[in-house]
């Protein structure tokens, strides 16, 4: 009873809210114009092309595309007579999933999580089994998917100690969520514990693994090595700051003025972590009195180019390959920082800020097996990060050796992919 007032009074609250979340798709629009893009999905209205009784994976955005590209690939080949149907809530997200599947899988935005949206969109697909992943969890979808035939699985559960801290606030409707799912796979023991916390069932609880490890090379990955490096005229020393935020520039700069000062032949790659700051961040690199040149235009990056930015889509992981050494974004913040294990993938030393916290676990492992750098908060982070990079990039014995203790970790924790499947397997048979 008290899950079912929740529910309803959490379903009030998201029809009160949908104008307003659809107003603040279009103000985002403003900066991004993907986002004012296929609005009726949005609110459960899709195209009548899409095939029903499939299965639905849920990505939220870019990383998790990219994470669950191995798994979605091995679900195409055991399902192959059932459609799969990839749903994510950014127009990134959207663009990896069309760059990484195109026709192979059926993609749309998944809708506002208000019962009239949501209901359409069940409707319309009528999914045998539905695939959430990490703290992806809507209460008033899953609540619906519980209530029908639907199957629920969550993989790579992740639940932070601060994420539980706020979901404790609110577990009369977190809660009960949690317990719609027929099977959790946690990434590691510590978010098993939190989510058995907040009221998940040992049963339904699983230690799997973090999918993020499942990393390998594909075709497309390789072609686009080869493309990137054969910009690349002269044999320069690559550091590469990978996912960046407002202020990793301005840091990554500040500390490139002094790297230069030691070698100036150092090319410094930038990558956004979202498209809408590739203009910003190619003009921070310019007032910062460098030569900038951009992935779009498609030229010779030459000895006179400073910076590099990379203002496309799906060429990260293929830079991490031509770098010497690979600085993690959105670990000198708030953020929390980003997937170190894609440079590990390529033997390359990585350097990430004081705040790890989205991958606590990943940083532990690879700390334990010395293959990562972690600078402490200090005052004077420039300097600090400029002195690490120019020691990787003169000392080739210890870059090697982060980079072959990092690769390790990768290879020894491969296997996730395979539990989440044989889950799925599971269930669809019950």
């Amino acid at each position: 009873m008290r899950f079912t007032l929740a529910l309803l009074l959490y379903r009030l609250f998201l029809l009160l809210l949908t104008p307003l979340l659809l107003v603040a798709l279009l103000l985002r629009s403003v900066n991004h114009q993907a986002y004012r893009h296929r609005l009726l999905e949005r609110l459960g209205l899709l195209s009548s092309t899409l095939k029903p009784e499939g299965i639905i994976v849920h990505a939220a955005s870019v990383g998790e595309v990219i994470a669950l590209k191995p798994f979605i690939s091995q679900l195409l080949s055991d399902y192959a007579e059932l459609p799969v149907t990839v749903t994510t809530f950014t127009p990134t997200g959207s663009a990896q999933v069309l760059k990484l599947f195109g026709d192979q899988v059926q993609h749309c935005y998944l809708p506002l999580d208000n019962i009239f949206s949501t209901r359409l969109f069940l409707k319309r697909l009528k999914p045998k089994a539905m695939i959430f992943m990490e703290t992806e969890l809507w209460p008033n979808l899953i609540a619906q998917c519980a209530n029908s035939p639907i199957k629920l699985l969550l993989i790579n559960a992740r639940l932070s100690d601060k994420s539980m801290r706020s979901y404790q606030k609110i577990a009369w409707l977190i809660t009960p969520t949690i317990r719609c799912f027929d099977k959790i796979l946690t990434q590691s023991q510590v978010n098993q514990d939190n989510y058995l916390a907040m009221g998940a069932s040992t049963e339904m609880c699983k230690l799997s693994g973090n999918l993020k490890f499942d990393i390998s090379l594909n075709n497309d990955v390789i072609a686009k090595q080869r493309e990137l490096k054969s910009l690349l005229t002269d044999n320069r020393k690559i550091w590469l700051i990978a996912s960046t935020h407002p202020g990793d520039e301005t840091l990554a700069l500040a500390a490139f003025e002094q790297v230069k000062q030691q070698d100036s032949n150092v090319l410094l790659i930038i990558v956004p972590r979202h498209p809408e700051r590739f203009e910003q961040v190619t003009k921070l690199a310019q007032d910062a009195g460098n030569n900038v040149l951009r992935r779009s235009q498609n030229q010779q990056v030459t000895l006179n180019t400073h910076v590099w930015v990379m203002d496309t889509l799906g060429e990260l992981l293929a830079a991490c390959s031509l770098a010497n050494v690979v600085t993690m974004g959105g670990s000198f913040s708030e953020i929390g920082g980003h997937n170190p294990l894609e440079p590990a993938l390529f033997q390359k030393p990585v350097i990430v800020g004081p705040n790890m916290s989205n991958f606590k676990e990943i940083l532990a492992q690879l700390i334990t097996a010395k293959g990562i750098i972690q600078l402490p908060a200090t005052s004077n982070m420039p300097k600090t990060l400029a002195q690490e990079v120019l020691s990787l990039l003169t000392d080739e014995s210890s870059a090697q050796m982060l980079g072959r203790n990092s690769y390790t970790v990768v290879m020894a924790n491969q296997g996730a992919t395979t539990q989440s499947l044989t889950a799925l397997r599971t269930l669809l048979k019950s």
